[in-house]
C-alpha cells in the first residue's frame, strides 16, 4: 500500500526492542492551531540513535515502548501560517514554566518534549506535528538533506559557545583538538575554523574520518589508538605546551584521558559525545593536576538552530560535505545498520 491509495495513513519505522525496527502504518497525525502538519523531507541519524538501536538506551532514559527515532529533520509545512515553507526543526520542546526556563535555560528544561526520545516519537515517519515555535525557515542556499544536519551544527555551535565562557576572546585559543571525527567531531571543526582558529588539530580511530576532517577544515589529523600514543604528537604541534581546548565529541574513555592529557596546565576539556555505558570516568589526578576546566554539553541551547542556518547559508559550514549515505525509509534497516557500522560518515533518510 502507498500514501496514494490512503490519504489518511502513512509509513512509519518503530523500533521494537534493541536491533528490531519495524514499518507500519500509521494514521496521519491531525494539525492543531500551533502544532502544524510537517512532510518530513530527511531525517538525519545521530549517535543517540544508534545508542537507541543497539541497546534500547540513551543516557539513562529506556526504551518503555515501541519508539519512532529521529531528531535531526527537515520538511515542508503543510499546514496554517507556515503552509509552504521549508524549514528545520528544533527536536526540543520545553515548558517554559520551569526554573530552567525561567532562567533562560529551556534545553535543560525539567519538562521537555524531544522528539525520539523517552515517550516522544519523532521524525522517522512521512508526517508529524510539531509547535510553530520550534521552526526555523530553510534558507534557500540549503537543501532539504543540509536542513537535517542543523541541529548537528547546533549542538557544536553551542559547545563552542560554552568553552567561550571560560576563555571568551578566540586570540586565547592557539590550538584546538577534537577528538572523535564523527558527524558532530567534524561540524565542531568546520564551525572552529569559520571562527577564525588557524590551529584545528583532529583525531579518530578510522582513516576515512581524518580524511573528512581534513575536508571540513582539520589543519593536522593523528590517527587514535587505545593506547593515546597520539598525545604526544598533539602537545608537539600544538607549541609543545598543550591544547588550549580540546572537545571530546567521541564519547569513547579514551578519548576523554586522551583530551585530558593533551590540554596544556589551565586547559579546557568540552564533554561532547555521549558515552555508550551512560558513564565517563579519568585519571583524576591528570585532570587535579594541570587544574583542568571540564564542561559537558547539553544538546544547543535557543537560537543556535537560527545561528547554524545562517552559517551555513553563507557556505562558511558545508553540510553536503559529510553527508555519505542516503536512503528510503523503506530501507531504514539498511541505513541503521551503515549507521553502526560506521562505514560512512552522515547518514540520511529521506522519508
Amino acid at each position: 500500500m502507498n500514501d496514494a491509495t490512503d490519504e489518511r495513513h502513512m509509513l512509519c519505522a518503530r523500533l521494537i526492542r534493541p536491533g528490531q525496527l519495524s514499518l507500519t502504518r500509521e494514521e496521519i497525525p491531525q494539525p492543531t492551531p500551533d502544532r502544524p502538519l510537517i512532510k518530513v523531507s530527511a531525517v538525519g541519524l545521530c549517535g543517540s540513535d544508534a545508542h537507541w538501536y543497539e541497546h534500547g538506551s540513551t543516557d539513562d532514559t529506556r526504551l518503555e515502548q515501541p519508539l519512532i527515532l529521529g531528531h535531526e529533520f527537515a520538511g515542508t509545512v503543510e499546514t496554517g501560517s507556515w503552509a509552504g515553507r521549508r524549514v528545520a526543526v528544533d527536536p526540543a520542546v520545553p515548558c517554559l514554566s520551569c526554573d530552567a526556563c525561567a532562567e533562560g535555560l529551556e534545553h535543560l528544561c525539567r519538562n521537555i518534549e524531544f522528539a525520539g526520545h523517552g515517550r516522544t516519537d519523532g521524525a522517522l515517519r512521512r508526517y508529524l506535528t510539531w509547535p510553530e515555535r520550534c521552526l526555523v525557515p530553510l534558507p534557500d542556499e540549503l537543501t532539504d538533506d543540509e536542513g537535517a544536519l542543523l541541529e548537528p551544527l547546533g549542538v557544536s555551535l553551542h559547545a563552542i559557545d560554552l568553552a567561550r565562557k571560560l576563555r571568551p576572546t578566540l586570540d586565547q585559543w592557539q590550538s584546538v583538538g577534537v577528538f572523535g571525527s564523527g558527524p558532530i567531531g567534524l561540524l565542531l571543526i568546520a564551525a572552529l575554523r569559520s571562527s577564525g582558529l588557524s590551529n584545528v588539530i583532529a583525531t579518530d580511530r578510522l582513516e576515512h574520518r581524518l580524511s573528512a576532517a581534513v575536508a571540513m577544515g582539520a589543519t593536522m589529523t593523528v590517527l587514535a589508538t587505545s593506547a593515546g600514543q597520539e598525545v604526544e604528537r598533539i602537545v608537539a604541534a600544538a607549541s609543545g605546551q598543550g591544547l588550549d581546548v580540546a572537545f571530546d565529541a567521541s564519547g569513547d574513555p579514551a578519548a576523554t584521558e586522551s583530551a585530558i592529557a593533551a590540554v596544556r596546565p589551565g586547559g579546557i576539556v568540552v564533554l561532547v559525545g555521549i558515552p555508550s555505558t551512560d558513564r565517563t570516568s579519568f585519571t583524576a589526578s591528570s585532570v587535579r593536576r594541570k587544574e583542568v576546566s571540564m564542561i559537558v554539553c547539553r544538546r544547543m541551547k535557543p537560537g543556535d538552530l537560527v545561528h547554524a542556518a545562517d552559517l551555513a547559508a553563507t557556505g562558511a559550514v558545508q553540510l553536503s560535505t559529510i553527508i555519505s549515505d542516503r536512503f528510503a525509509l523503506e530501507e531504514v534497516d539498511t541505513a541503521f545498520k551503515s549507521l553502526t557500522e560506521r562505514r560512512g560518515l552522515k547518514v540520511i533518510v529521506q522519508p
